[in-house]
């Protein structure tokens, strides 16, 4: 996460999230990174009182409606993959 000073001690302005998955033997992820714009002071959280939940809320809001689990089924996506691999076209001669 990145902090500044200003509008309060140790303002969190950004964070880097990751998401991944396993099937027991294959694993996949995806991540990506936020910015965080100025809260009210009513919601403002002490950074030393952050905890998994807060943080995890906040990225999902940023991502947009079901940020979080749209980023989970990306993942699960993924490994389905590499269970079963997407069929890819054979090369073929013209017919000239």
């Amino acid at each position: 996460m990145s902090v500044l000073q200003s509008p309060s001690e140790n303002f969190v302005v950004s964070a880097h999230w990751m998401c991944s998955g396993t099937d027991g033997t294959r694993t996949a992820e995806i991540d990506g990174f936020v910015k965080f714009t100025e809260v009210s002071s009513a919601t403002f959280v002490a950074y030393a009182s952050l905890t998994q939940s807060v943080v995890l809320g906040w990225v999902n809001v940023e991502l947009g409606t079901n940020g979080i689990t749209s980023a989970q089924s990306c993942v699960e996506g993924q490994i389905n993959s590499m269970i079963t691999p997407p069929v890819a076209p054979a090369a073929a001669a013209v017919p000239w």
